[in-house]
């Protein structure tokens, strides 16, 4: 059921919630409630076969009160008239157990919106047929290929409002497919895994055939890979690959409270990137997907985090932002231990231009590269390796952001400018910053418009194809 975000049923749920606050507290209470309902539809695939349909329509409550300079929190999904009042009842309880929170900077003022979001209605109201025939697709271009994967839908209504009387209402919409072919070596073989992911603000920008046409290429030529030593590598990362540095510098790196509590890399003014790199957080440009404000009410703006590889911001809630005597950038996600999350983070070419959106722009090349611009900086490496994606990846040391993970779904050897053989899964131990330091950047290539995010955060992630001239390589799939 698709509607405009000025529809307020979720405004009146929050302002409701803050009626019974009122009641319950007395009116000196500082409150505020966010109210988000999501239809989430998934349609996924297995074995070239559609296994399951589902769909979930959820409303769920955030409630946080301040109260006798103790601060609770809660959330429910239960939004009856009684289970409210109980809820309200649990979290005023809550607040009056907890020790005192000296560190509770307030509620927001009231500040105007710098949008509605980016609710597409076509998508908002797609249908399972609509996700099948991108499945089918996907499959039929896949060549008799094994195929999975899953194409799905997300439309997000939410409002925020306090007791300070501020009160916004926003909608976002987002769709995504990603599906893999799998080949089989005629020599017996291990089978060998090719991926494809796209995600869009849009249901009608996902093209099914295209997606597997490149999913199936890529499996074809990762067949009967080589072992190779461990040592350091020349590296063109696809954006697919890309996206996990993106990721861990929005959780690890920027985040005001990892940089407060001395676990960040980060250095305001310091020179920590190469020069031909630039990072935005921007979830008010235009097909940004998201609401266009946080968990405590603050509005979104375009925020530059690095500019020519300096480091000139990092993302703050209210809550690190009172800390380091700094403002709200807008990035906050409700938990206080965590801090604050730039979810539409893209790491751009110096400059922060995005090039005008890449992925749909440039020719697709045969073989296992996916576009034009990745060939391109694979034709400039003497020796390397092309990494499609990568995998179960930890943190080992937050301070300098060692990371450690896998390769999937394809790697080839490059030699000459040219991609000579597929290499077996290779795991990695690789500081991102230091890669990613002066000097270690060898190209920039096109921007992913969107990544397909992780399971536990919403993200709305864009990342580059990266040529980096030095990565660990310290094993293979085994250690």
């Amino acid at each position: 059921m698709s509607r405009e975000p000025t529809d307020s049923r979720e405004l009146a749920l929050a302002e409701q919630l803050l009626d019974v606050v009122r009641a319950r507290a007395g009116r000196d209470v500082e409150a505020e409630a966010m109210v988000t309902r999501t239809e989430l539809a998934l349609t996924r695939f297995a074995v070239s076969f559609v296994h399951q349909n589902v769909a979930d329509d959820t409303t769920v409550v955030h409630l946080r009160l301040h109260l006798d300079g103790r601060t609770a929190a809660g959330a429910t999904t239960m939004t009856s008239s009684d289970t409210v009042s109980e809820f309200v009842a649990r979290t005023i309880g809550q607040a009056r157990l907890l020790p005192p929170d000296p560190g509770w900077p307030g509620l927001a003022p009231p500040a105007p919106a710098t949008g509605t979001g980016s609710l597409d209605e076509a998508t908002a109201a797609a249908t399972p047929a609509e996700r099948a025939a991108r499945v089918r697709a996907f499959i039929d271009a896949a060549g008799g290929l094994e195929a999975a994967g899953f194409c799905r839908t997300r439309s997000t209504w939410g409002a925020f409002a306090n007791s300070a009387g501020h009160a916004l209402v926003g909608a976002t919409s987002d769709a995504a497919m990603d599906g893999i072919g799998r080949a089989r070596s005629g020599s017996g073989g291990a089978p060998s895994d090719g991926v494809a992911r796209f995600a869009s603000p849009r249901l009608a920008d996902i093209d099914g055939a295209r997606l597997g046409a490149r999913a199936a290429a890529k499996a074809r030529a990762g067949l009967d890979p080589v072992d190779i030593p461990p040592g350091t590598y020349h590296v063109v990362l696809e954006p697919a690959a890309a996206s996990d540095i993106v990721f861990l510098l929005a959780v690890e790196a920027f985040n005001g409270r990892a940089i407060s509590d001395g676990t960040s890399f980060a250095e305001i003014g310091a020179t920590q990137f190469d020069s031909s790199i630039s990072i935005i957080d921007d979830a008010t440009e235009s097909g940004a997907i998201g609401l266009p404000f946080d968990a405590d009410g603050t509005p979104k703006h375009r925020l530059e985090l690095v500019r020519d590889g300096v480091t000139v911001a990092a993302a703050h809630d209210r809550r690190t932002a009172a800390q380091a005597g700094a403002t709200s950038t807008g990035h906050g996600i409700g938990a206080a231990s965590f801090g604050a999350f730039p979810a539409n983070l893209a790491l751009l070419p110096a400059g922060g231009n995005a090039g005008g959106g890449a992925d749909r722009d440039v020719h697709e090349v045969d073989g296992p590269i996916a576009d034009s611009g990745v060939a391109a900086l694979v034709s400039e490496v003497d020796r390397g390796l092309l990494v499609s994606d990568i995998w179960y990846t930890r943190v080992l040391d937050p301070r300098r952001l060692v990371v450690t993970g896998l390769t999937r779904n394809g790697v080839w050897l490059i030699e000459a400018g040219e991609l000579t053989r597929p290499v077996s899964t290779l795991r990695f131990t690789q500081s991102y910053p230091a890669a990613l330091a002066a000097g270690g950047v060898a190209g920039i290539g096109p921007v992913s418009p969107h990544a397909v995010g992780e399971d536990w955060i919403e993200s709305d992630l864009r990342a580059p194809s990266l040529s980096l001239r030095s990565w660990n390589i310290t094993g293979g799939a085994a250690g």
